[in-house]
C-alpha cells in the first residue's frame, strides 16, 4: 500500500472510531443508516462466526497465557477489527469496508506488537465462513478441518519485525453467550453490543522472538463482538478481564469508566462446563491497586476482582507492567496472574488513559 493511501486509511479510521479511546475498540459517533442490536436475537453458527456489514464495528478477539519450555510465561493477542464508513457493500476500492489488524506477544521483560491496516473489496483483508477465514495481508485466523462448528480447530497466525507466531487452537467446552443471551448493555442508557465467547482453548505451538524460537502452550479465549452504538458522551475509558482459574470456571468482566457518574460493570460467571450465569451493572467490583508508568500514562497494573455472589476475591497481576500497544489507537493489553480465593491466569485490557 502506498504512503497516501495509507495516511488515508488512518484518517478514514480516526473519523469512524472516535470512541475507540474509550474502549470500545472503534464504535463511531453515529449510529444512522446501519443495523442496530437489539435483544432477543437468536444466533446461528458457523454463519455467525462472519462478517455483519450492516452493523458499523465488529472484530475478532484472541488472547492466549502461555507457558513456554524454557518455564517462562508468555502472551499472545491477534485481533482483526472491522469498521464500515456505510451500511452498504460494494466492490473494489468503493467498497465501505475497513479493516486493522492488531498482534501481540509479551515476555516477562518485553512486549511486541504490529499493527495492520487495509481496505475492504480488495482482497487484502476478509472473512469468510466456509472454510471459516479471517485475514488481514498474511496474518490469519482459519479453521483446521471441518467439524459442527468452525471454532473448534483453528490456527492463528502473526508477523512483526521482531517477532511472529504460529499457534494451533483446540476448542474444549461450549462457546458462551455474553450478557443477556449475547445482548451485552454497555451502559445504563442501554448501549448494546452482540458478544459470545470460545474461552475453553487448548492452545500449541511457536513463538519466535529475537533471541530464537520457543514451544509453549497454554489457554485461549477468543471473543467476538459487533454493533453500531456509541457508547456514553461521558464514558471514558474501559477495563476488561478474561480470567482462567485453575478450577476449570472462568470469569469474563469488565467497566466503562464515567466522568459524571460511578462505572458501569457487567460480567459473566462461565462454569467448567460452560454454563454462563450473566451478572449486571454493579455485581463485579474492580479496584485498582497498583498503578505502572507507562508511556507517559499512569496505569493500573494490579487490580483486585471481585464477585461477592460466586466467593470471588482475587488479586490480578501484570506479567510484564509494560504491555503497552503502541497502535493508531493505543491501548493497554497483556497477561496477568491470579491469587487470592480463586488462582489461574488471564488477560487485561485497558483503554483511555491519557498521558499525564
Amino acid at each position: 500500500m502506498n504512503a497516501n493511501v495509507l495516511s488515508g486509511l488512518v484518517m478514514l479510521l480516526a473519523c469512524s472510531a472516535t470512541v475507540h479511546a474509550q474502549g470500545f475498540a472503534g464504535l463511531g459517533t453515529e449510529a444512522e443508516g446501519f443495523t442496530v442490536p437489539t435483544p432477543d436475537r437468536k444466533f446461528e453458527f458457523p454463519q455467525d462466526h462472519g462478517a455483519h456489514p450492516t452493523y458499523r464495528i465488529e472484530w475478532w478477539y484472541l488472547t492466549s497465557n502461555l507457558k513456554g519450555d524454557d518455564g517462562r510465561n508468555y502472551g499472545i493477542q491477534w485481533t482483526l477489527f472491522r469498521s464500515a464508513l456505510a451500511p452498504t457493500e460494494q466492490d473494489g476500492w468503493q467498497n465501505p469496508q475497513l479493516w486493522m489488524g492488531h498482534a501481540g506477544l509479551t515476555t516477562p521483560d518485553k512486549h511486541f506488537h504490529a499493527e495492520r491496516l487495509a481496505r475492504g473489496g480488495i482482497g487484502q483483508a476478509g472473512v469468510s465462513i466456509e472454510p471459516f477465514t479471517a485475514f488481514i495481508d498474511d496474518w490469519s485466523l482459519k479453521s483446521l478441518s471441518p467439524a459442527d462448528d468452525a471454532f473448534d480447530n483453528l490456527s492463528v497466525t502473526a508477523t512483526g519485525s521482531d517477532f511472529s507466531y504460529r499457534l494451533s487452537l483446540k476448542a474444549t467446552g461450549p462457546l458462551v453467550l455474553q450478557g443477556d443471551q449475547g445482548y451485552s448493555v454497555k451502559s445504563s442508557a442501554g448501549q448494546a453490543s452482540y458478544y459470545y465467547s470460545q474461552p475453553f482453548l487448548e492452545v500449541s505451538g511457536t513463538l519466535k522472538l529475537p533471541d530464537g524460537e520457543v514451544s509453549v502452550s497454554g489457554q485461549g479465549w477468543l471473543d467476538r463482538e459487533w454493533s453500531s452504538q456509541p457508547l456514553s458522551e461521558t464514558q471514558t475509558g474501559w477495563d476488561w478481564v478474561s480470567l482462567h482459574f485453575d478450577s476449570g470456571e472462568k470469569l469474563m468482566g469488565f467497566r466503562l469508566r464515567d466522568r459524571q457518574a460511578d462505572p458501569f460493570t457487567s460480567a459473566t460467571w462461565i462454569g467448567s462446563d460452560g454454563t454462563p450465569f450473566p451478572l449486571s451493572d454493579g455485581k463485579l467490583i474492580l479496584t485498582p491497586l497498583a498503578q505502572s508508568k507507562v508511556e507517559g500514562r499512569s496505569v493500573p497494573t494490579s487490580w483486585r476482582v471481585e464477585v461477592p455472589e460466586k466467593s470471588i476475591d482475587v488479586q490480578i497481576a501484570a506479567v510484564n507492567p509494560q504491555s503497552w500497544m503502541s497502535v493508531s489507537f493505543p491501548y493497554w493489553e497483556g497477561p496477568v496472574s491470579i491469587k487470592g480465593s480463586h488462582s489461574g491466569v488471564g488477560y487485561l485490557e485497558m483503554t483511555g488513559y491519557r498521558p499525564e
